[in-house]
């Protein structure tokens, strides 16, 4: 995933989670904020060192990135999505990842119909 799809500074975190919306089920808290003049979608990922080590937090965020790319014609542009792992993420392989992330983020409303 290409740099300009990220959220990397602190302050742009601190901004979504300040003024964003959060939807959550029991693997992963999405944060959503609204941002005009963007021609894509952002994300910030947070993955917990109470997850494990280094190797299992990379492969959760590998997973995380891979199910947004390939929903990347379904999500509407012009947003930013903090998504926070929780426990249960880092026993799930990466279908799972994929359905329960799908699941949030129709809770979010941030998919688009089809």
């Amino acid at each position: 995933m290409r740099k300009s799809y990220r959220v990397k500074r602190n302050t742009e975190f601190q901004e979504v989670f300040k003024h964003g919306k959060s939807f959550a089920n029991r693997q992963f808290v999405v944060y959503v904020l609204k941002k005009k003049n963007r021609k894509h979608f952002r994300i910030g990922l947070s993955v917990s060192k109470k997850l494990g080590n280094a190797v299992k937090r990379n492969e959760i965020k590998r997973y995380i990135r891979q199910v947004f790319l390939e929903l990347k014609e379904d999500i509407p542009p012009g947003y930013d999505y903090i998504i926070i792992a929780r426990k249960p993420a880092a026993e799930m392989n990466y279908h799972e990842v994929k359905k329960s992330l799908i699941h949030v983020l129709k809770i979010a409303n941030a998919l688009k119909k089809s």
